[in-house]
């Protein structure tokens, strides 16, 4: 099958939207051409389907600048919104933040990893960014500076704010194989689950050719050198997302950065074996997840409960996986978290019980159009009826009064399923996913409504904006707009 061949079938199974989001590139493309750096040569951006494409191109140092050059808006914008969160979230200071990244996290970063994030910052300044170099290590730390490294420094510090940050129950995915699916191949799903106001702006398809390891495509925020919501695949055929562990404590101060080893992994990962491998490998706790991943070469599929003290690995070759931020294995649970299994009342555990009912509803017959459904699925096992809420595999904060006591989400929290992400074998062994910006269902998400009838989120104006649902859009390592 030729390129072209594969293209107009991945958007027969991308649905009408994908096929006008295909032909209708929409922005003007930026490309290197527009530059005398020779530092860009070979980068370039566009826009389709709500996402900004983006091929970096080189030398570590090379794909950094590009990176920091061609997204340099966004990446000021979307720091923005870190800092609002991160500031209000643990009651520190900018200060403490940059000085966290650059004491605490800076020294423990690979070389390979400290030339691009140098060279991110470095593209930003090129472009005028007002932005300093520790915040460039921030904003690719902003996971696991907030939710992990600060409970952590308050207890050691016996410090009092007044603020407990809870890690984040990140993300819905399931990943199937074998009798399971419609022609036996691996095929996996994810939504991003974050607050609107980051998920409007995680809007990013990264597709990088580094000097060294695989070629990677994956869906990412500004500024960030990994994915970071953990959706790519990379050209040994590696298929990789995951869903965040729920109520998850512990931090090693002398452990590698998350940031850096789900990069590396990504990267250099040619096996279910390299990637556990790469992640055990100085495990600080930080960003802590249920890896769900897959081989398109063997067809074997696995779960990788990551925690600090405890982990575990679940495989096979006929089966399926799904997340939905629960943790699973006793030992994990007992001594990484307080999470509660046996709460079903709770997202993860909700949005678990509906997952495992689709796996068996839908087995032998699992393909990207009900990778796609099961996304925007909106039944709550609890309530035992369809609307959405925090509940329910899409997942709606906005609109559910019981908001989610686990993650502290208040009722009508502006946060849920922020963007969608199908892929299986065949795909993968071409480079290309399909993907969908805002709710995988496609409802949109107005700001201005939101906070006149919710003022108790008002702190987030003026930078919560609308999050207008996409079309599902095919994209493929090496396309150009």
């Amino acid at each position: 099958m030729n390129r072209r061949d594969f293209n107009l079938n991945a958007l027969k199974l991308a649905g009408a939207g994908g096929l006008a989001a295909w032909l209708n590139t929409g922005r003007r493309a930026f490309s290197a051409a527009e530059t005398s750096d020779p530092r860009l040569n070979g980068a370039y951006r566009f826009s389709r389907g709500r996402w900004i494409y983006v091929h970096l191109e080189g030398t570590p140092a090379e794909i950094g600048y590009q990176h920091g050059h061609l997204l340099a808006p966004e990446i000021e914008d979307a720091f923005k919104s870190v800092v609002l969160t991160n500031l209000r979230g643990t009651g520190k200071s900018r200060d403490f933040f940059r000085q966290a990244a650059q004491q605490v996290l800076w020294p423990k970063v690979d070389a390979e990893y400290q030339a691009e994030v140098e060279g991110i910052y470095h593209g930003l300044q090129a472009r005028g960014a007002k932005m300093s170099f520790d915040d460039v290590i921030w904003l690719n730390a902003m996971e696991e500076l907030s939710d992990y490294y600060v409970p952590w420094y308050d207890e050691r510090h016996k410090t009092a704010t007044g603020k407990r940050p809870v890690s984040p129950g990140n993300c819905s995915a399931f990943v199937a194989t074998s009798s399971y699916t419609k022609g036996g191949q691996i095929v996996m799903a994810h939504s991003l689950w974050t607050s609107y106001l980051h998920g409007e702006r995680w809007n990013i398809i990264f597709d990088i050719v580094p000097e060294r390891g695989h070629r990677i495509l994956m869906d990412g925020f500004p500024g960030v050198i990994t994915s970071d919501d953990d959706f790519g695949i990379n050209s040994a055929g590696m298929m990789i997302t995951e869903t965040t562990i729920t109520q998850f404590n512990g931090w090693n101060p002398d452990g590698i950065p998350e940031f850096v080893r789900a990069r590396k992994a990504m990267q250099y990962a040619s096996s279910i074996d390299d990637y556990v491998r790469i992640m055990l490998d100085g495990n600080n706790g930080g960003y802590a997840n249920d890896w769900l991943l897959g081989d398109r070469k063997t067809g074997e599929i696995a779960r990788f409960e990551l925690g600090l003290k405890a982990h575990r690995v679940w495989r096979t070759k006929d089966g399926y996986y799904v997340g939905s931020n629960f943790a699973s294995d006793p030992k994990v649970i007992a001594e990484d978290t307080t999470f509660d299994p046996n709460d079903l009342s709770s997202s993860p555990n909700a949005r678990r019980v509906r997952a495992e009912q689709l796996m068996k509803e839908w087995k032998g017959r699992i393909d990207l159009n009900l990778a796609q459904q099961y996304l925007s699925d909106h039944y709550d096992t609890w309530e035992k009826r369809k609307h959405p809420c925090t509940r329910t595999l899409c997942g709606h904060g906005d609109v559910s009064l019981h908001g989610e006591k686990v993650w502290d989400w208040k009722p009508y929290n502006p946060g849920g399923a922020v963007t969608g992400k199908v892929t299986d074998s065949t795909m993968t062994a071409a480079m290309s996913f399909i993907g969908r910006r805002g709710h995988p269902c496609g409802e949109n998400f107005y700001a201005a409504p939101f906070l006149k009838k919710h003022p108790e989120y008002s702190w987030q104006s003026p930078l919560l904006h609308d999050m207008i649902a996409g079309p599902w859009t095919v994209f493929m390592s090496g396309e150009k707009a």
